[in-house]
């Protein structure tokens, strides 16, 4: 394999949450399980590390690892108290199979409330001694979680969220925030109102911005059905720096869609299938940029990372893909001459 343009390595959130820090939470424990996390990232070379978003889970909800709740339950406007009536009606909406309830109602004019999201950028920021990115869902996803009953629309709510998040990411402290959206690879049609929102965040962000997208994560299940080839020109409309996505689960001839990207925007190449437990070896993810690079033109991917989140596998397994991703841009690069069978 030929030595390309250098790849940075990332991971794309979240961490498998150690289980003493569920057994006895406390602001401690947190910043050292946090501090755990990223050492283990910079330990096996990953060049910008995530925190693992362990803050965020919510042991009620730990399917979800608290993507969702984390940032809509201290907003001001939104009540968690859910009545029956609500539940049905928010059974019945499309696309919502995958929750029982949701995870508020929106009644009133959002606003920030207690939600603090450069705290928690910060204490990551502290223990880090590589980039830092920090990772925030995105307004689409959460409008299309919430039950809706004071904005006109779904577009309206997205567009509040947004405001909300943008006050916040204003004020984060790290090399990349990363803006996640999971929803809308199953709703394409959705895309314009869905990049209006999300581009009034990424302006606000000081460093560089991103966003990830794949097809959910739920349970280690795919939750969203259809195609990148959709979301093109969604893609293409973005205000990043760099997108990080889904392909390692995701058929391979996805990837000459990816030909049509703007070439100011940096690819995000998911090399690692988290909805699998076996480990990849090296040499699969060296092939897996050889093929992608194959595909899109030398030179165009930017990152490699995983699929997605690290949350439902085991730290071992987790580890292992790190240290394999890590050992995989190596072997692509020529910097590696020997990887251990």
């Amino acid at each position: 394999m030929t030595a390309g343009k250098h790849i940075q390595t990332t991971t794309v959130g979240s961490y498998p949450i150690p289980s003493w820090l569920v057994a006895a939470p406390s602001e401690q424990a947190l910043l050292d399980a946090t501090r755990v996390v990223i050492a283990t990232q910079e330990h096996a070379g990953i060049d910008l590390v995530c925190d693992g978003e362990l803050y965020r889970f919510d042991i009620n909800h730990p399917e979800t690892n608290g993507m969702i709740e984390y940032f809509v339950k201290p907003m001001a406007g939104v009540r968690t108290e859910i009545g029956f009536d609500e539940l049905l009606d928010y059974r019945a909406q499309p696309g919502m199979r995958f929750r029982t309830r949701p995870p508020a109602v929106v009644d009133a004019p959002l606003g920030s409330g207690t939600l603090n999201l450069p705290d928690a950028c910060a204490r990551a920021k502290g223990v880090a001694s590589r980039p830092l990115k920090f990772t925030v869902t995105g307004p689409h996803m959460l409008a299309k979680t919430v039950l809706n009953k004071h904005y006109k629309d779904t577009p309206s709510l997205c567009m509040a969220i947004a405001d909300v998040l943008a006050q916040q990411v204003r004020h984060i402290d790290a090399e990349v925030v990363q803006l996640d959206e999971a929803n809308l690879p199953g709703h394409p049609e959705e895309w314009e109102w869905a990049a209006a929102a999300i581009n009034r965040v990424l302006d606000a962000v000081q460093g560089k911005a991103a966003v990830h997208l794949c097809f959910g994560n739920y349970g280690g299940q795919s939750v969203q059905k259809g195609s990148w080839g959709k979301l093109i020109a969604y893609l293409n409309s973005l205000h990043v720096d760099h997108i990080v996505m889904e392909n390692a689960h995701r058929p391979a001839g996805e990837l000459s869609v990816f030909r049509d990207l703007r070439p100011e925007i940096g690819m995000g190449l998911g090399v690692i299938d988290v909805k699998r437990t076996e480990i990849e070896r090296p040499e699969d993810v060296a092939r897996s940029i050889e093929l992608a690079e194959q595909a899109m033109g030398a030179g165009r991917i930017r990152y490699v990372h995983p699929d997605c989140g690290f949350w439902m596998l085991s730290r071992t397994i987790a580890d292992g893909k790190i240290r394999s991703l890590v050992q995989g841009r190596d072997l692509f690069e020529g910097r590696l001459k020997t990887v251990a069978a």
